[in-house]
């Protein structure tokens, strides 16, 4: 298959095909690449999208969650982007705003800090879904140079840089190369319950 044979439009809505009605927020919640560059985040906008990550739930609040931020035509993101791999460079020009997820791994008295990324990870997802009611997108992405993140920010030893997030609306897929087309188009998928929730003994599954 080649690019002629799709046309620029990215699907509005891929929503989950689940077993049973989910909310919206998680059914509609995708990850697409094709960003519109005319998107802009009001003042409002880009707040609460941290504000939801603050009040995400931490181990006893310890809040291990910090974000380095900013929207684009700002020149924080310029160094967030330039921190990418050479794949996210090449679309994340486009999004409206860039993020750095940290986490706090060492607490205040040098002893490792409990659940530190899983506080972080569901902070980062109370960011994604407050994009969602925005009626944006965002997009998680590993692939960026922790050890330049650290770098060129400034990040304590005591906090680790784990994920890099870009936010926006949804744009085309005109200009994009083949391979990121396909994946905008690719029908989402996910392992059944079957595979995933057991009860009883390991591997029976409960649904």
């Amino acid at each position: 298959m080649t690019a002629e044979d799709y046309t620029v439009e990215v699907p509005a809505s891929k929503p989950a095909q689940t077993s049973v009605p989910v909310h919206p927020l998680l059914a509609e919640r995708w990850s697409p690449r094709a960003l519109d560059p005319a998107t802009v985040l009001s003042d409002e906008q880009f707040t609460a999208l941290f504000e939801a990550a603050r009040w995400a739930p931490s181990w006893g609040n310890t809040q291990p969650a910090r974000y380095l931020a900013a929207r684009r035509g700002e020149p924080t993101f310029d160094r967030i982007h330039g921190t990418l791999s050479r794949g996210n460079k090449g679309w994340t020009s486009n999004a409206a705003a860039l993020a750095i997820g940290v986490a706090r791994v060492v607490d205040e008295d040098g002893e490792p800090m409990p659940y530190g990324e899983y506080g972080l990870a569901l902070a980062t997802e109370n960011l994604v879904l407050q994009a969602v009611a925005e009626g944006l997108y965002g997009h998680q992405m590993a692939g960026f140079d922790r050890d330049a993140a650290r770098a060129e920010f400034g990040i304590p030893a005591e906090f680790e840089p784990i994920v890099a997030v870009a936010i926006g609306g949804l744009g085309s897929l005109a200009g994009m190369p083949e391979r990121l087309q396909e994946k905008e188009l690719r029908p989402r998928t996910r392992k059944p319950l079957a595979e995933l929730v057991f009860t009883d003994t390991w591997g029976q599954p409960r649904f």
